[in-house]
């Protein structure tokens, strides 16, 4: 089973989240067969975390939960909140299958906050995909909207991967690629 889980930083949390950048790589080594994609996504300013994206294929709902609430910056207050929501990977690859590589051009996380009837179950054509597929409920049976990472020219561009007036809400976050820098 596949799972999103974007936990967003606390303001005033970034001293603690560097205190403990080393407990965090360590503990997300623990989960590197399983990752599918991870990141943290930015400010405006393209350097100051805002939250870390992680999507994992795990067993079942039960160690999504501890993935995301073991996490160390979790237990120790870097996070404001978590969003943690089964996924399904409609391109059937992680993101270091990405032919257009680690770095280059604007990447972003777009989280479409569905309502109603399911949307954009299909892959986009002609977008520049990372990752994509549908958030839906522990029991994988609701619709609960659409995740993607995807390179864009601009926010504006990356937001409208998704139909607008299917969402209650979509988010645009500056992103970058995760893990341990070589």
């Amino acid at each position: 089973m596949e799972f999103l889980c974007y936990h967003r930083d606390r303001p005033g949390s970034l001293p603690l989240r560097d205190e403990l950048l080393e407990a965090h790589w360590s503990y997300m080594d623990q989960y590197a067969k399983e990752m599918i994609a991870r990141g943290p996504t930015l400010a405006d300013d393209g350097d100051t975390p805002t939250g870390s994206v992680h999507i994992l294929d795990l067993p079942d709902p039960a160690a999504a939960r501890a993935f995301a609430f073991d996490e160390p910056g979790y237990q120790t207050g870097v996070y404001r909140d978590v969003l943690l929501r089964r996924w399904r990977n409609l391109l059937g690859r992680t993101m270091w299958d990405f032919p257009g590589g680690r770095t280059g051009g604007n990447r972003y996380l777009v989280l479409g906050l569905g309502t109603g009837q399911a949307a954009d179950l299909a892959v986009p054509p002609d977008q520049e995909l990372i990752a994509y597929g549908p958030l839906l409920s522990d029991n994988g049976a609701t619709w609960l909207g659409t995740a993607a990472l995807l390179r864009a020219p601009d926010p504006d561009t990356a937001r409208a991967i998704l139909t607008p007036d299917r969402y209650a809400d979509i988010e645009v976050h500056n992103w970058q690629f995760g893990g341990r820098p070589s």
